[in-house]
């Protein structure tokens, strides 16, 4: 039951930290804060298998997926783990418990930042 109120608090932590954070880098230069979080992001996927993850979650069926769905990364259990935690911290990732499982999902509004980050048009 205290899982159950602990989620809320944890879903609000996370949806202020997938908002756009960073002007484009041709835009204008990075104050010391967005260019701290520009930082976070790029050093959470500074690593093969948390882009692996990273991925395998956002190209996953719905936008999301089981933890049992996307392990198959080449390191032990406790690893992905480790890594979905990074992920996570860095505001790329949110996780929903369901019963024994964790469910990962990339917001678009994480997607849409880094692409604004970048200066790629999203606009098709």
């Amino acid at each position: 039951m205290s899982n159950t109120k602990a989620l809320p608090l944890i879903e609000s932590e996370i949806a202020d930290a997938v908002t756009p954070c960073c002007p484009p880098l041709t835009e204008r230069p990075f104050t010391v804060e967005e260019a701290e979080t520009a930082a976070r992001m790029f050093k959470a996927l500074g690593d093969p298998v948390r882009v692996r993850l990273f991925s395998a979650v956002a190209s996953h069926e719905d936008g999301e997926a089981c933890v049992c769905d996307i392990s198959d990364v080449g390191v032990s259990q406790p690893t992905v783990s480790h890594h979905l935690k990074k992920l996570k911290e860095a505001g790329l990732l949110t996780s929903e418990r369901r019963g024994t499982w964790v469910y990962y999902r990339v917001e678009p509004s994480v997607l849409a930042a880094m692409g604004k980050l970048l200066g790629l048009s999203t606009a098709g």
